[in-house]
């Protein structure tokens, strides 16, 4: 087949309903996530009530996700790989599944057959003059994902950013396609509280010149790049791409000039922000996605200098062991590139792995820092993989130290609402 040319492509869009009709029951089906979730296709796959038995294998996606509804029981199980907001009922309620796995590992899932993908519902940008469509701005298992599914059925969105890098699809491989012109979903910046800021200033005073960073998304990590724009030289190899990383690149302070590998060049696997961020990544030579199975490949990352790590934690014990992905039993989120970044960072050459996290929850009623997690909780990065920790009352780096210096320096960057209650289960294991 010849390529199409960019003026004929769209006649051979179908409608959403006609798209889905590749599917059939007891099929296992990836779904494109975050920003790139294909709703159309979604919403025309749940109306169908002839399916049963669907396996839809994704990580977070955006909004809401009606196929996990009650009334789809023994239709459609989400099996989540890293969740977002839409899937946590649906987990913990028993309707929906949960895979803890690193994030590098999710592309080899589909690739090697352990898991046989028969559909790929994707969301890619329009094709460009050779006939390529982009994964547009998430690449991270997508990349895998089509490169595996026996049909790939799209959504191709005039809106979705073109972005380089490892994110080309055929427009010749696609089976069926709906044509959309809507707006992506965003994720606003919030204005931070005074524990965020302080946690920004601390955090933000541990990063170097010439640093390369790995950020996720939330308050904490906007707080601390808003901190960064005076560094000099730095760059960024990160899973997420965000707009407070923008506002680094115009203002200069990101340059990507000293990295060992990738130099020049912003390296990340998906993005999610503001319209900004999107524009700005578009057709942008100097951002490149990637599957994240290269993004996250701790050998790749330890290769740039100074690799700093910033990521969260929802409690973290006296020992240094980091709960991040449930509460208790309940799961929030996901194992997903932590331990990847933290451990490329302690290997990379004057890296920093950093946790960072509020030393209270619930309004200040629960300590962050416990003397043991959680019955259930889940350990993202253990405390043998553990270096810096972070609240808005200090900074301590665990690395190299001993149980009882541990839980003496954790102790010490506590609510102080807390601590003596945290120094008195430290005499009570004797490590006081």
């Amino acid at each position: 087949m010849s390529k199409p040319r960019p003026t004929d492509w769209s006649s051979r869009a179908v409608s959403a309903d006609d798209a889905v009709g590749l599917l059939h029951s007891s099929s296992n089906v990836f779904v494109h996530g975050a920003a790139a979730t294909p709703h159309p296709l979604m919403e025309a796959m749940t109306r169908r009530t002839d399916l049963e038995h669907i396996k839809l294998y994704h990580m977070h996606t955006s909004g809401a996700a009606p196929w996990t509804d009650a009334e789809h029981n023994g239709r459609f199980r989400s099996i989540s790989l890293f969740n977002g907001p839409a899937m946590r009922d649906p987990v913990n309620a028993g309707r929906a599944d949960f895979v803890p796995i690193f994030l590098s590992d999710i592309p080899s899932l589909f690739l090697s057959g352990r898991v046989q993908l028969d559909v790929a519902f994707v969301q890619l940008s329009p094709p460009d003059a050779h006939g390529y469509c982009s994964l547009g701005t998430s690449v991270d298992c997508a990349r895998a994902a089509v490169d595996s599914a026996r049909f790939i059925v799209a959504e191709i969105n005039e809106q979705m950013p073109r972005t380089h890098g490892n994110s080309a699809v055929p427009f010749e491989r696609i089976d069926a396609f709906i044509h959309t012109d809507r707006p992506l979903p965003t994720h606003e910046a919030t204005i931070e509280t005074d524990v965020e800021a302080r946690i920004g200033e601390l955090v933000a005073g541990l990063v170097e010149d010439r640093a390369t960073l790995q950020v996720g998304i939330g308050s904490i990590p906007d707080a601390v790049l808003a901190r960064l724009t005076e560094k000099r030289d730095l760059a960024v190899h990160t899973e997420m791409f965000s707009d407070r990383l923008v506002d680094l690149v115009e203002c200069g302070a990101v340059t990507n000039k000293y990295k060992a590998i990738d130099t020049g060049l912003v390296i990340t696997t998906f993005t999610m922000g503001s319209k900004r961020t999107y524009d700005f990544v578009h057709d942008n030579l100097r951002v490149e996605f990637h599957g994240c199975d290269r993004t996250n490949d701790t050998q790749r990352i330890a290769r740039n200098p100074r690799v700093t790590a910033i990521n969260s934690a929802l409690e973290v014990d006296l020992t240094g062991q980091v709960c991040a992905d449930s509460i208790g039993h309940k799961i929030y989120s996901g194992i997903g590139g932590q331990m990847d970044f933290m451990r490329g960072a302690a290997r990379s050459r004057g890296g920093k792995p950093i946790i960072a996290l509020p030393s209270t929850a619930a309004r200040g009623t629960m300590s962050r820092i416990v003397t043991e997690l959680k019955p259930g909780a889940g350990v993202v990065t253990t405390r043998g993989h553990v270096h810096w920790v972070v609240t808005e009352y200090g900074a301590v780096n665990l690395h190299g130290l001993s149980l009882r210096e541990r839980g003496e320096a954790l102790s010490s960057i506590a609510h102080p609402d807390f601590r003596a209650e945290l120094r008195r289960d430290l005499q009570r294991l004797n490590r006081g």
